[in-house]
């Protein structure tokens, strides 16, 4: 049986070029599609990308504040 790890530095290289050909894609279709918001600001350029990200990080920041709130000492279970 072998040990070794199917997840290697070359395959997070690939994987980085290919979210970030994604991302370049996905922008440069926003050029050529004119998006009807409701409001001003979901009209602008990129504004999903901005978005999702902007999501993702306050979703980070809330569950890193629930995990502080939340944790117990490292000597809770020893008795």
């Amino acid at each position: 049986m072998s040990t070794l790890h199917p997840f290697t530095d070359r395959t997070a290289k690939r994987l980085w070029i290919i979210f970030i050909a994604i991302l370049a894609a996905t922008l440069a279709g926003g050029l050529f599609v004119h998006l009807h918001g409701l409001g001003g600001i979901e009209e602008s350029f990129g504004f999903p990308a901005w978005y999702g990200f902007l999501a993702c990080v306050v979703l980070v920041g809330v569950s890193r504040l629930i995990g502080f709130i939340l944790k117990r000492p490292d000597n809770y279970y020893d008795g």
